[in-house]
């Protein structure tokens, strides 16, 4: 569903010589402009932002007059359209298109075509239509969210999904619907733990209450109706129709009467209902309004906890409390004050800084002898605690780039050289000579971004463009070589003068300009986040030499950095970088959005951005708090702004 929508009137018939869309897209096309000048683009702080995929021939056709702004009507030769991607003036972006070539003549007599044409009829029309209202979504619940599911609604602690295949990342989480599949093997992993729990449930008899009356008999029909109606409400997440109840009746009084007892009966349904789609996927936006409230219900519980609504959730929900956005924000306070609202806030950051990568990392042991499984425990631990303050002490959240604080244990304390806390995670100040602030001088950021061996300067600039800016960067052309010089002894180099060779093809330089930049101003910081004021580099004997010594040089670092679009963005440290993106509009917005993601388990459309606008609003408002943001996006999400009527 669109929400731009960039039409022509009758009015203002196009009549150039050449047709933007036959011509003039194609060559903008070829060029990869659209990569950057899109909403997740590198560019998105620029004036230029391309359509979505897959419009309509009229919305390109607006889209090539919107292109007016670009065109110098005095002088047409002059304009930007024409000399920024041919580099005839500075573009970020490098050079897309040859000067002199014909795709340049195409834009050039475009812009000349601009230049003398009244486009100012030109009208844009802005819907704010919930992508969601094109028809129901399904989501699968994730394997944490399975875990936490079955603790809540049988008890049970075994994590069994922890042992089913692996989910794919996609946009930087696991959740997202898209990928969201039930392949053959997970299916049979579902009924396997299906069987477990259901067993175990009843194991001891019904040691979790599950049975919320005491039968007479075996074939006790009141309390058996009583079970599958109160059972079905929180496995299902809804109330069950009475075709439901039925189906489930002739399952329960089968097995209670072939095994002469009531909880068999109840241990079949368990069995049953965990493995129905009712019990693992969950809808939103459904099509039968009876059930609208029950699915805010799930669309809260599993946005703030992770896991199913509580009773205090559905009772709200069968009252229809959850119909206006006061109503959604009063329960979404209620809920931040939990437990499992601190357990969701740890998995979100957990797959948004990916320490999934951490986890599996290896270094070179001869150069990192003190990297050991336990240092890895205790990065993780300490950007966990960083978050914990900041989240549930409700201070501002842009502290995550720029605080000259962290919590570290004795292993943390001595790689930093500061002293180590009285306290293991004790909070720790981070002197200026540090260099250190924030999750950029953090060892779980800076060992994650670099190989076993080295710091990659490309990871690094990467990683911050996609996680902390929310823009995309296009992936390198097929074939493309990515080796870099190798460092001999007749020739040690540092990481800068490796990467050059990046900036030597135009083809690699237009992406490689916009990230390379970035890490290289964290040079002075190793592969598992060790400050080091010079690169010394154990350079050892190639081939054929052997019996000849390692040689050793030390090399200076160059570790100045900019932030290509980024006004003011030169830096040299993590601690210049931190402050500088907890002060740019396009980090702060960024928060949001990864939130935003998590929560709605897709990609941000333009469709959302009155959502994700308003939420940011509340959010900046607020002090960048992060538990102001969490309840402004429930509520803003669930009740878009220009839709928050009551639901029926």
């Amino acid at each position: 569903m669109r929400t731009i929508l960039l039409t022509l009137l009758v009015s203002v018939p196009v009549t150039a010589a050449i047709d933007f869309v036959k011509d003039v897209y194609p060559v903008l096309d070829r060029a990869g402009c659209a990569n950057c000048h899109k909403d997740t683009g590198v560019a998105s702080p620029t004036r230029l932002h391309f359509p979505e995929e897959k419009v309509s021939t009229e919305e390109l056709q607006g889209f090539g007059l919107s292109l007016k702004t670009f065109v110098d009507a005095a002088a047409p030769e002059k304009s930007l359209l024409s000399n920024k991607p041919t580099q005839r003036v500075p573009h970020a972006g490098g050079r897309r298109i040859q000067p002199g070539s014909p795709d340049e003549k195409l834009l050039r007599e475009w812009a000349a075509y601009l230049a003398v044409t009244d486009v100012s009829k030109l009208k844009a029309m802005r819907r704010t239509d919930r992508l969601s209202t094109s028809g129901p979504v399904l989501r699968r619940l994730t394997h944490a969210q399975y875990n936490n599911t079955v603790r809540d609604l049988l008890g049970d602690s075994s994590r069994l999904a922890d042992q089913f295949p692996p989910e794919d990342f996609v946009n930087g989480f696991r959740n997202q619907y898209q990928s969201q599949s039930t392949s053959p093997m997970l299916a049979e992993s579902y009924a396997t733990a299906a069987e477990k729990l259901a067993r175990k449930a009843f194991l001891s008899g019904d040691a979790q209450n599950l049975i919320p009356c005491k039968p007479r008999r075996f074939d006790d029909s009141a309390c058996q109706d009583r079970f599958l109606r109160e059972f079905g409400r929180k496995a299902f997440r809804r109330p069950l129709e009475d075709a439901e109840i039925a189906r489930y009746g002739k399952v329960f009084s089968a097995e209670a009467a072939a095994r002469k007892q009531f909880a068999a009966g109840a241990q079949v349904v368990v069995e049953v209902m965990l493995q129905s789609p009712n019990f693992l996927l969950r809808t939103e936006n459904g099509r039968d309004p009876k059930f609208r409230q029950y699915e805010i219900a799930s669309q809260l519980s599993y946005f703030l906890w992770n896991s199913m609504p509580d009773d205090t959730l559905l009772k709200a929900a069968a009252a229809g409390e959850l119909g206006t956005a006061a109503g959604v924000e009063m329960q979404a306070r209620r809920m931040l004050a939990s437990p499992k609202a601190r357990e969701a806030v740890d998995e979100f950051i957990a797959e948004w800084i990916r320490f999934d990568r951490l986890s599996g990392t290896v270094r070179e042991r001869r150069q990192y002898p003190q990297f050991t499984n336990e240092l890895v425990v205790a990065m993780i631990e300490e950007t966990r605690r960083m978050v914990s303050h900041l989240v549930w002490d409700k201070g501002n959240f842009m502290e995550f780039f720029s605080g000259a604080y962290t919590y570290v244990n004795g292993d943390l304390a001595k790689l930093y050289k500061v002293p180590a806390p009285k306290e293991d995670y004790g909070r720790v100040e981070l002197p200026p000579q540090t260099q250190r602030a924030g999750i950029l001088g953090q060892s779980s950021f800076l060992t994650m971004t670099s190989k076993p061996g080295e710091t990659s300067p490309t990871s690094r600039g990467l990683a911050i463009r996609e996680q902390f800016l929310c823009q995309e960067v296009p992936q390198p052309p097929p074939g493309v070589n990515t080796n870099l010089p190798a460092i001999t002894k007749d020739r040690p180099m540092t990481q800068r003068e490796r990467l050059s060779v990046h900036l030597a093809n135009e083809g690699c330089a237009s992406c490689h300009r916009l990230i390379d930049p970035i890490g290289l101003g964290l040079e002075k910081f190793d592969a598992i986040g060790g400050f080091r004021p010079k690169l010394v580099l154990n350079i050892q004997p190639a081939r054929g030499e052997r019996g000849t010594p390692a040689t050793t040089v030390e090399l200076e670092l160059n570790t100045n950095g900019e932030i290509a679009g980024v006004k003011d963005s030169a830096f040299s440290s993590p601690r210049e970088l931190g402050i500088i993106l907890a002060n740019t509009l396009q980090c702060q917005q960024c928060v949001v959005k990864q939130l935003f993601r998590w929560c709605s388990g897709r990609h941000e459309k333009p469709a959302d951005r009155l959502i994700i606008d308003r939420t940011f609003d509340d959010f900046a408002k607020s002090g960048f708090q992060f538990q102001e943001l969490m309840v402004a996006l429930a509520k803003w999400s669930i009740h878009p702004p220009a839709l928050s009527g009551k639901v029926q």
